[in-house]
């Protein structure tokens, strides 16, 4: 009989969400008019090894045997290189108002500072931005989107090394001097403490670094290696923020900040060690992150 009340119920909901959906119209009316409605991809766009783009880590990891669900690569994704005026008009006809595109770093660098600039990048990039304030539709680009030229990682391991900070900083640079006078909204890393928990303490990311207990990878050390890389790439940020602010702000009249993805945790009981883990967790995930940009300066908890 409980069960039989509780089906009752549960079908008394889904009626009344149902009502409610069907009475209930959303316009775009009852939104700001600068409310943006949009989509988003990440730096993977098809047309991996053309027009000059250089090898990058997600490249190389993704050809590994075994390191990808299926054997899957990143090698044509959603096709954006071919596709992107097709896209476009995609966006336009559901109306769309604003796409968050990521710039795939060895298509403008293919090889870091260590190459020439990939002037087809550029064009390629200069003809997405074209395209979308020609159908309305304004660009928020991310300068870096987990991939990374392979020449850095084989030289000097990437974000492990300071020498990581002036790498991202040059590519910013090319970025807001190619593309600042029509982007008005830069992210510059997309999410590092995802990367730094994937690639790092887990090992499933480029460059598969993880030690017991987070795993069994071939090399790495999940206690200390995140912390060098989370400290190298929040640097990064700031140095290529205060680039902007400094060099390209008030000329371009844009916006610069990060993305970061965040996790809510919760005691699993009521004791001080629970309470004091879940303190731990949110500042080591979280906290770290938003609190280095909030303050403008490199400041660590005592946790």
């Amino acid at each position: 009989m409980a069960l039989i009340k509780t089906l009752q119920f549960l079908l008394i909901l889904f009626l009344s969400a149902q009502s409610f959906a069907q009475d209930e119209e959303i316009k775009r009316s009852d939104f700001p008019n600068h409310f943006f409605f949009g989509t988003s991809t990440s730096s993977y766009q098809g047309g991996f090894v053309e027009d000059g783009r250089g090898k990058s880590n997600w490249d190389v990891f993704s050809h590994i045997p075994g390191k990808i669900k299926d054997n899957d690569t990143g090698d044509v994704a959603d096709d954006h290189y071919h596709r992107f005026t097709e896209d476009i008009e995609l966006m336009s006809s559901m109306g769309m108002n604003a796409y968050r595109f990521s710039i795939s770093w060895t298509r403008i660098l293919p090889k870091g500072r260590f190459g020439e600039v990939n002037r087809r990048g550029i064009i390629f990039y200069n003809k997405i931005i074209d395209n979308l304030l020609l159908k309305g539709i304004e660009p928020f680009v991310t300068i870096h989107h987990h991939d990374l030229p392979d020449e850095l990682d084989k030289r000097y391991g990437s974000w492990m090394s300071s020498q990581m900070q002036e790498d991202f900083v040059y590519f910013a640079r090319i970025c807001f001097e190619e593309f600042g006078d029509r982007v008005k909204h830069w992210i510059t890393i997309n999410e590092p403490n995802l990367v730094t928990l994937m690639a790092y303490i887990r090992g499933v990311y480029p460059p598969a670094h993880c030690s017991p207990p987070f795993g069994n990878c071939s090399a790495g050390n999940s206690d200390i290696e995140p912390l060098i890389v989370m400290h190298n790439m929040l640097l990064a940020h700031a140095k290529a923020v205060f680039l902007y602010r400094t060099h390209f702000q008030k000329k371009q009249g844009g916006s610069i900040g990060i993305t970061a993805v965040g996790h809510m945790y919760e005691p699993l009981t009521n004791h001080e060690f629970d309470i004091e883990a879940v303190d731990r967790a949110l500042i080591f995930n979280f906290a770290w992150l938003v609190f280095f940009f909030y303050l403008s300066l490199c400041f660590y908890f005592s946790e």
